[in-house]
């Protein structure tokens, strides 16, 4: 344990640290990033919560009494109606969430193909570019639906892009410097979506109600049973949240092209 008081901490970087437990009195966190932090089991009292920019998983957070996750859901399921269609319940629901995600997606890849293919390696405020948003796209399949529900041990193609605090696990790939082609990338992403297709296809009430068999071998996820539904519904999920990600940062990418335009006349 170390204590630390009237310490000057402006700009120090904790990756990888362990804070759990940890006392903050009287602190100033103003301009504080947190990426990939756990918060579970927080408790604030007397803060200042103003000009916040909060995104993540939110269950079971009270703000001055108030349960604030359904109310944050219930205005997200009204921002965007299809969102309550990707929490189905049956294997027509899972079929139509689906169709949906394939008719969005190429919308945004169409979207996309109107930038300069540079552009589309870039990364917006530290976020994945879109190339490696749609490779981790490839590594979710890979490895809820290849390797999770069709027992496939290492499925992995090269270019799948894991997220970034995952530990290194052998014949997992992490290749952060690969630079490939937007058709690349789509060629890739055409065969995976394919394949969940194909199970969504065969999918009856009895295999979504069924559990994964554990496979023995090192990767993601770890050797363990999990139920169908629960595999089904991270991928949808990672599909839902990683489309609006990347609609949010293209429509930054055209704000500073058109910028640019404008600076030069």
């Amino acid at each position: 344990m170390a204590d630390f008081f009237s310490e000057d901490l402006k700009g120090s970087r904790f990756e990888r640290v362990d804070l759990s437990g940890a006392q903050f009195r009287t602190v100033d966190l103003s301009e504080a990033d947190f990426r990939a932090v756990y918060l579970g089991g927080v408790r604030m009292r007397g803060v200042e919560l103003v000009d916040v920019d909060i995104h993540g998983e939110i269950e079971n957070v009270m703000i001055n009494g108030v349960e604030i996750g359904p109310l944050v859901n219930a205005e997200l399921d009204a921002r965007y109606p299809n969102r309550a269609k990707m929490r189905p319940r049956d294997p027509a629901g899972f079929r139509e969430a689906w169709d949906i995600i394939e008719r969005l997606w190429g919308d945004t890849v169409a979207r996309a193909r109107l930038l300069d293919p540079a552009l589309l390696h870039e990364s917006v405020d530290g976020e994945w570019s879109f190339i490696e948003t749609l490779r981790h796209l490839v590594f979710a399949t890979d490895s809820w639906i290849s390797r999770a529900i069709l027992g496939d041990p290492s499925p992995w193609d090269p270019l799948a892009l894991p997220w970034d605090e995952m530990p290194d696990i052998p014949d997992v790939p992490r290749d952060r410097e690969a630079r490939p082609s937007l058709d690349e990338v789509l060629e890739l992403r055409r065969d995976r979506m394919s394949t969940v297709r194909e199970v969504l296809n065969g999918l009856t009430q009895e295999s979504l109600n069924s559990q994964t068999q554990p496979v023995e071998a090192p990767g993601w996820p770890e050797p363990r049973s999990d139920p169908v539904r629960e595999c089904l519904l991270v991928v949808l999920n990672e599909e839902w949240e990683h489309r609006l990600y990347a609609e949010r940062d293209l429509g930054v990418l055209e704000a500073r092209i058109g910028s640019a335009v404008t600076d030069s006349a």
